[in-house]
């Protein structure tokens, strides 16, 4: 079902021209100007500074003073946790503003949007209790002479580099954190859908942020990547994108050796058993497919059935899909919004090309739709995929569904770890000995059982292989910014190593 775009909506909108934040100021960039084209209307909507090396350095430099000297790496606790809980009450206050960024520059639903920052909103909140809690350990178990005492300290500047698909999410599975453990940051979001984190300057200057603290530079990561993974004055780098520039990142952060962590890609199954809730399934499957256009690291890219139930759940899917309400990203009704770019709704479509040349069949959609504007893809599912098809191994990363078999649980297991991913995974059977068998044997960071992309701030987010390094939210998420020191303190008289004779 697609939802036609409103030209109305947008109508004598007036292009929104951003500066970056450097030390506390608005400034302007050395490398000209960016114009970005809402995917889903194809007009422009903003125009950033296109940052140079020479920025970089400015912003980086910033961050540095600001850690080095600056007050906020010595505040206490409560006083960074009040600080980021008047950033998630401002965010909670402009969050239509926020949304409507995230909407027309990522083609994302504007509905799906203010959901994003909702859960924006309590991470933030979430991060603030974690600054009050970071703690170390002490040990008066060394003899009567020492006394251990084990810190955790703020590692320093860290640059934060964010992707197109999750604008304001994602800073925000990032930021707060480096915050609360003290950190101050350079970051750098994607020059397709800078809006939203740009905004966040504004609000985060509003809630009292010292100058230097979090700097924000707009640019191509070809511009300025290079320099922010692998400057000196850089103490670590948080990165979210694709597998292939997570590679490049950690060669450039080998040159210092700075800690890095990495959120990549996904090609995450779905492995469902023939005494599943086929209806409930049916409806996880076509959310965890097409949720985002498909445009999610976190995407139910990959159906593994048991051969029994296939033809059923094919069908009840197919059947869902025709419901799901393509269109506007701008109209509350809409479920799947806009295609990134041109040249990203190229690549998928090849992909299901080159799926169906190899023998896989199109059960459903298959290409493309017209809407008037913008770029948009009808919900998609490909039948008959074997494990070795580049469907059923790469990333597509749009609103594809591939499809596959399995008679044995080992072969369902075989089949979901043979590629190099391991973000996420779902299972589906009403047996505990399947779901547990599976949620024990599958690589990945995450493993739904009978259900599939909840979250909560709560919960570690990450995955195994190419998928990544290291993890996000969670309790221990605001430790992933910190060093640890030890304290080896002695009492009373020192035993002298050179002996008298």
């Amino acid at each position: 079902m697609s939802i036609q775009i409103r030209p109305a909506a947008i109508a004598g909108l007036k292009v929104r021209e951003f500066e970056m934040l450097i030390d506390g100021r608005w400034t302007g960039g050395q490398g000209g100007i960016i114009e970005r084209v809402a995917p889903g209307h194809g007009v422009t909507v903003s125009r950033y500074q296109a940052a140079t090396e020479l920025d970089a350095n400015r912003a980086i430099a910033a961050a540095r003073t600001a850690f080095d000297t600056g007050p906020w790496p010595r505040m206490t606790g409560a006083e960074r946790s009040n600080t980021l809980l008047r950033v998630a009450d401002l965010i909670a206050a402009n969050a239509e503003e926020l949304a409507w960024f995230d909407a027309v520059e990522a083609g994302k639903p504007i509905a799906q949007v203010r959901g994003e920052l909702g859960g924006a909103v309590d991470i933030w909140r979430y991060a603030a209790a974690l600054a009050r809690d970071l703690h170390g350990e002490s040990y008066n178990t060394l003899g009567d002479g020492t006394l251990g005492v084990v810190l955790r300290e703020a590692i320093g500047v860290v640059s934060i580099i964010t992707p197109w698909n999750f604008p304001f999410l994602i800073v925000s599975q990032k930021l707060p954190f480096a915050l609360a453990a003290g950190c101050t940051a350079v970051v750098k979001p994607s020059e397709l859908s800078s809006g939203s984190t740009l905004l966040l300057g504004r609000l985060l200057i509003e809630a009292g942020i010292p100058a230097g603290v979090v700097n924000i530079i707009t640019g191509t990561g070809a511009a300025v990547g290079s320099l922010m993974t692998s400057h000196r004055d850089v103490d670590m780098v948080s990165f979210t994108g694709s597998t292939g520039v997570g590679k490049l990142t950690m060669r450039n952060a080998s040159e210092t050796l700075k800690k890095v962590s990495l959120e990549l890609g996904g090609k995450n199954p779905q492995i469902v058993f023939a005494d599943a809730n086929l209806e409930e399934f049916a409806d996880a499957a076509v959310f965890g497919a097409f949720f985002n256009a498909g445009e999610c690291c976190n995407a139910g890219s990959r159906l593994i059935l048991h051969r029994s139930i296939a033809e059923e759940a094919i069908a009840r899917i197919a059947t869902l899909s025709a419901k799901v309400r393509v269109g506007d990203p701008l109209n509350d009704e809409t479920q799947v919004g806009a295609i990134i770019t041109p040249m990203h709704f190229d690549k998928v479509t090849n992909h299901v090309a080159a799926a169906e040349a190899a023998g896989a069949g199109i059960a459903f959609g298959g290409g493309g739709l017209d809407l008037g504007m913008g770029q948009f893809m009808a919900p998609t599912i490909v039948s008959g995929v074997t494990p070795d098809m580049a469907i059923a191994r790469e990333e597509v990363f749009g609103p594809v569904l591939s499809v596959l078999t399995f008679d044995t649980l080992d072969e369902a297991v075989h089949i979901a770890n043979d590629v190099d991913y391991g973000l996420s995974a779902g299972v589906w059977s009403a047996a505990m000995d399947n779901c547990l068998g599976v949620g024990r044997r599958v690589r990945a960071g995450t493993v739904w059982m009978n259900t599939f992309m909840d979250g909560a701030s709560e919960l570690p987010f990450g995955g195994y292989k190419q998928s990544g390094l290291g993890r996000e939210l969670g309790r221990h998420a605001v430790e992933d910014y910190t060093e640890t020191k030890t304290l080896n303190m002695h009492i009373g008289a020192r035993s002298t190593w050179w002996v008298q004779r």
